[in-house]
């Protein structure tokens, strides 16, 4: 039997508890269709119900000229009737209004604005948000009904079903689809193809397509870019054929589309203008749940930063999901392949599927357990921010729960919003490393000392953040207590990523002011005051304790200790300093290393005791960087850590060498960019300046792209500019980028010396704090051009320059005091 939930739980995870919820679908007429998943038998029920669709305004001016069909929501609804009911407090938007259909409520504000403003207003959103709260029909239901996805559901009770295109190019006005790999929720592989050339036959592989996806009925429907590359050309193919897309579970209607930050964006119209169709958009349809794993993995990669890209082939084969055996073809002649050999394309696209479902599973329980406590569709909650795909929708259902006034979004005063502190202490190579984690330090301190939003009056924001880490805390144990692997564990693990999502969100939505409902910048201005003093007390008496300081912000604090201290005393110093901070911030032991390279902030190197290199930083981990440079600060980096200065000298001869008689592939000189301009706009401004990736283009041969599309490109011999074929083309995390034509296999006619440059001016640069500057010289002089006068590196050592101060004396008075207040 389950506890009675109180007001705060309502407000977390609704009040209805109604179990397994897979999808919903409503519509602006009042009828919502709810398809569950029962849980034990598996069994899947549709129920058909209705619904009273709902705003919020500001006031009643603009449905007054409804006359006697509008009246208060305590004398009842009725059929053709408008009712309304005044929120309590001091909200702006204080007047809950619903009708029998949303449509037609929607046409009477619009009436009345226009009277009202004398001008003709075709779309709420045209009101602006200080007049109106209107969301889409499924969160209006999920908000009246206190109704979540997912209840007594675990990640693995889904079925989920992924597929993926292989197609003869990127351009559904003239390429097509010849083959569909898709996994069944039972995770069987297999492949569909068309049979022949022709338009017929690329029909008929659509409708086998549309009828699998039927007989299979899953619950949820995924891909890596699925909403940037597969579900458009569907879209754009099957109505150049003809084809009825009936991916859903109601028939009609067929995809619809959504607005969205990220969408598909694929194809090229003859000018070079985006189509209509490739708007910023997600598709949707009724009945199942599209996901894109690309969003998880996005999510993963803002907070971990440790992936090598975000294509699937690289994220499948850094997490451990690719095989040795794994069948590898360029995107680009996939289709050339399959004229050939064919069966060898068929084991590359069942992969594809497969590594899809792994990735999903791996990364997808974050927002499969964010859809158990927020109001929207569980889809959109897989590309949604925290704060205001999340939060927000979570603080409008507690508001309107309690019948209390929401407030309108606000601008500012013009008080800037103060940034979080973030001290560099040391630069340079530094042994013996220790890494102290605060967990979630601005969530605590808002709890610690009750920081929220001014206007937020029912104290919601700080309810649901006490909560979350509460619960958070609760999840993590249950998930160390079960069985690695189980769905238990998983399950736990989930919740528990998203709740620290959630939670760690709450800070930057007080900041996001005008962006947010209950954004309040002195809050969080003061919120990172009580952040600096904690940081400046731990730091201080982390150094009061004998360990040299490297670096430290709100994530935590990296710190060298003695060459002769334990495990045992590394632990014993953070326990003692976490003793003296406040009681809701919690400072862990959180690592240890052999040593670190402190660059800049937050671009820093780490060698473990055992395992590989810890790259963070745009300055050693970016995707627009040269793979040679960067192989040559991995390499460099692994002697210079380990104390080898003349190891990492050889590695800059080796490569500098390797440039110089071009045995480097040319794709390893490659830059990967993404187009911003259109063919039209590039023209127009060429003949004042010119950019190295348009240019390449243009040099072999292509004249029509797409903003957004990604491309490689290097600098050849004669200030020439080269395009080089991207192994992750059909894979590319955004917009697939195609092999031109004029795309030799490997030219290798790079501009060697402007690489060699490139290698010591910005690459090597990155080392230049590590070693004293006769040795940095030395190390990275010409090894063509050897000097007599060159000094020896037999004696050179990494180096750890001081770059910041610590009052040491303030960290024994705050300790003093301490001890004073202790006693008796």
């Amino acid at each position: 039997m389950r506890a009675p939930s109180t007001r705060e739980d309502e407000w977390l995870w609704g009040w209805d508890s109604t179990p397994g919820i897979v999808s919903v679908w409503a519509e602006p007429d009042g009828r919502a269709f709810v398809w569950r998943r029962l849980p034990g038998s598996g069994g899947l029920v549709r129920e058909d119900v209705r619904f009273r669709p709902w705003m919020v305004l500001a006031s009643l001016e603009d449905v007054a000229h409804l006359g006697a069909r509008l009246r208060p929501e305590a004398e009842g609804a009725a059929p053709n009737r408008v009712t309304y009911q005044e929120l309590q407090g001091p909200g702006a938007l204080r007047y809950l209004v619903r009708a029998e259909d949303g449509r037609a409520l929607t046409s009477a504000v619009l009436q009345g604005a226009t009277r009202r403003l004398g001008r003709p207003f075709g779309t709420l959103r045209e009101l602006g948000p200080d007049v109106v709260l209107s969301l889409p029909p499924e969160e209006q239901y999920l908000c009246a009904s206190g109704r979540t996805y997912f209840r007594d559901l675990r990640f693995d009770d889904l079925r989920r079903m992924q597929f993926d295109l292989e197609t003869t190019g990127l351009d559904p006005a003239t390429d097509r689809i010849f083959l569909v790999a898709l996994r069944t929720p039972e995770g069987e592989a297999e492949v569909l193809e068309a049979h022949g050339d022709d338009a017929g036959a690329e029909a008929g592989l659509l409708h086998r397509l549309m009828a699998r996806v039927r007989e299979c009925d899953p619950d949820v429907i995924e891909n890596h870019n699925l909403h940037g590359f597969d579900l458009p050309f569907i879209a754009h193919r099957a109505r150049l054929l003809g084809v009825p897309v009936s991916l859903g579970r109601a028939g009609t209607p067929g995809l619809r589309q959504r607005p969205a930050a990220r969408g598909a964006a694929l194809a090229r119209g003859q000018d070079g203008r985006q189509a209509e169709w490739m708007r910023r958009t997600r598709f949707t349809v009724p009945g199942r749940e599209l996901i894109d794993s690309l969003d998880a993995v996005r999510r993963h990669d803002f907070s971990s930063r440790d992936l090598p890209g975000h294509g699937l082939k690289a994220v499948a084969k850094h997490m451990g999901l690719a095989g040795p055996e794994r069948e590898l073809i360029p995107g680009a002649r996939v289709y050339e392949v399959f004229r050939t050999d064919p069966e060898r394309v068929r084991r590359y696209a069942r992969d594809d599927v497969n590594e899809a479902a792994g990735v999903a599973r791996l990364l997808g329980g974050a927002a499969f357990a964010l859809a158990r406590m927020a109001p929207r569709r569980y889809e959109r909650l897989a590309d949604a921010g925290p704060a205001t795909g999340v939060l927000d929708p979570l603080l409008v259902r507690a508001y309107l729960r309690a019948g209390a006034a929401l407030p309108a979004h606000e601008a500012g005063d013009g008080t800037p919003h103060s940034g979080a502190a973030l001290h560099l202490f040391a630069a340079g190579v530094a042994r013996h490393i220790v890494k102290a984690d605060v967990a979630s330090l601005y969530p605590s301190l808002m709890r610690e000392y009750q920081i929220g939003p001014r206007r937020d009056r029912l104290g919601a924001l700080l309810s649901m953040v006490d909560r979350l880490v509460d619960q958070r805390l609760a999840a993590k144990k249950r998930a160390r207590a079960a069985a690695p692997g189980s769905p238990e564990r998983y399950t736990d693990e989930a919740l528990s990523a998203a709740m620290k999502i959630v939670v760690n969100s709450a800070y930057g939505y007080l900041g996001a002011v005008g962006l947010t409902r209950f954004a309040d910048v002195h809050a969080a201005n003061e919120v990172t005051r009580r952040g600096r003093e904690v940081l400046d007390l731990l730091c201080r008496e982390l150094a009061a304790r004998g360990v040299t300081l490297l670096e430290a912000d709100t994530d935590g604090v990296y710190f060298a200790v003695p060459e002769t201290w334990t495990e045992a005393e590394e632990r014993r110093v953070v326990s003692e300093v976490a003793a003296l901070l406040p009681p809701r911030v919690q400072l862990e032991f959180d690592g240890r290393y052999a040593a670190m390279l402190s660059h800049e902030p937050k671009n820093y190197a780490l060698q473990p005791y055992a395992g590989p290199l810890v790259l963070r930083g745009v300055a050693f981990r970016s995707s627009r960087a040269e793979p040679f440079g960067e192989e040559f600060l991995r390499r460099a980096l692994t002697h210079l850590l380990a104390g080898d200065v003349r190891g990492v000298q050889d590695v800059y001869a080796a490569t500098v060498t390797a440039l110089r008689r071009r045995t480097l592939p040319t794709f390893e000189v490659s830059a990967r960019v993404r187009l911003t301009k259109t063919p039209r706009e590039y023209e127009a401004l060429r003949s004042r300046r010119r950019e190295l990736s348009y240019e390449a283009l243009l040099a072999s041969g292509r004249t029509h792209w797409s903003v957004g599309e990604r491309i490689r490109v290097y600098r050849a011999v004669g200030g020439r500019a080269g395009l080089v074929a991207d192994p992750e083309a059909d894979d590319p995390g955004g917009t697939p980028g195609p092999e031109s034509p004029g795309v030799a296999a490997d030219p290798r006619d790079y501009d060697v010396e402007y690489y060699v440059r490139l290698l010591r001016e910005t690459f090597a640069a990155r080392l230049v704090r590590a070693l004293a500057p006769e040795d940095f010289a030395t190390v990275f002089a010409d090894p063509g051009q050897p000097s007599l006068f060159a000094a020896s590196l037999a004696q050179a050592r990494p180096i750890l320059t001081q770059v910041r101060d610590v009052d040491v004396r303030a960290a024994s008075r705050d300790s003093a005091m301490e001890s004073e207040s202790a006693e008796p």
